[in-house]
């Protein structure tokens, strides 16, 4: 089985990516500090606990494992916890991938595929292509968009070829309820629903009802994980083809708004969730809507399980499952 390096391979993201990759006839390793990931999500492949910033341990995973490439999902994510933190972002985010490159072009592992985000466009008025201006508003969005400008560099230094991911809203869970959405604060609109759903908290804040949508409050690409995990897969694929390195989106091109996914989770649920409308969050886009086109012509790739009904059903599976038995989330 070729090998695969997952650096937050215990992550949300990381962990189906994982589960998709075993499925594929691929060997997953996973090195994670377990600073926000799960023990129990890595269940397909070998462990190695530790963290990316540490040169001498990430090169003796490499030389112990001997990948034929690697998936990099290791950072710090929470956009508010940025702002008052940049220092521990800058450090994690930037810090840990300059180290894992060097250590990737250090032992000949030539290809990478980097877990990136809509964060580093900033607002925009229409679908967001890659060539879309970029304008992050938060330390975690920068540190992605610096992320990226070094793979550039090591491409053209050292010849190290990547694929960016650009993800948008990910949502949804393994439809077989082994692993899901668990983290710690939980900041994202559908597990924090199913929350209300399952009586874990009294009501959802919706952060502004006067958004210029329809319903006037904000619209997102939601997308789910097992699209992302393929698109993962595609991309390595594609670079152990021989492709150049590029940057693509990750999204359906169609938004939901929050109140709509409020509505779709008490039809799947069959329960009602409360809301309350709370003022606009400082730096939150009215619309974020992916432009998809490239990753389908380029990868070959589309989303299979996006239907907002699909996302929220599979995530109610794993909600149930995993949080039922533990009283005291939320």
């Amino acid at each position: 089985m070729p090998t695969i390096l997952v650096t937050g391979g215990a992550g949300y993201v990381g962990s189906h990516c994982c589960k998709h990759l075993h499925r594929a006839g691929y060997l997953p390793v996973v090195v994670d500090n377990l600073d926000t990931g799960h023990r129990d999500f890595v269940r397909w492949g070998p462990f190695e606990e530790g963290d990316i910033r540490n040169r001498e341990f990430v090169l003796g995973v490499i030389n112990r494992h001997r990948p034929v490439a690697a998936m990099h999902f290791a950072a710090k994510s929470l956009v508010s916890e940025s702002v008052r933190a940049p220092d521990v972002y800058y450090g994690n985010n930037i810090g840990g991938t300059l180290t894992l490159l060097e250590c990737l072009r250090d032992k000949g592992v030539k290809n990478l595929v980097f877990s990136s985000t809509c964060a580093i466009y900033g607002p925009q008025d229409d679908l967001i292509a890659e060539d879309a201006s970029k304008n992050p508003l938060s330390p975690y969005g920068f540190s992605k968009l610096t992320c990226e400008q070094m793979m550039d560099d090591f491409d053209r230094a050292y010849g190290l070829k990547t694929v960016r991911l650009r993800y948008f809203n990910a949502a949804g869970a393994d439809p077989e309820a082994e692993i899901g959405e668990h983290h710690s604060p939980e900041t994202h609109l559908v597990p924090i629903t199913l929350d209300v759903a399952l009586g874990l908290r009294d009501r959802l804040q919706v952060y502004g009802d006067d958004y210029p949508t329809p319903d006037g409050s904000a619209v997102r690409d939601y997308i789910h994980v097992l699209d992302l995990a393929a698109a993962h897969l595609k991309a390595v694929e594609y670079l152990s083809a021989g492709g150049a390195s590029l940057a693509l989106n990750l999204g359906t091109g169609t938004g939901s708004s929050v109140l709509e996914v409020v509505r779709a989770a008490e039809t799947v649920t069959g329960r009602e969730i409360r809301t309350e409308t709370a003022p606009r969050r400082p730096g939150d886009a009215a619309v974020l809507v992916a432009e998809p086109s490239q990753a389908r012509r380029l990868l070959g790739w589309s989303t299979e399980h996006s239907d907002l009904s699909e996302i929220i059903a599979d995530a109610w599976r794993w909600h149930q499952a995993r949080f039922q038995r533990e009283p005291g989330h939320g």
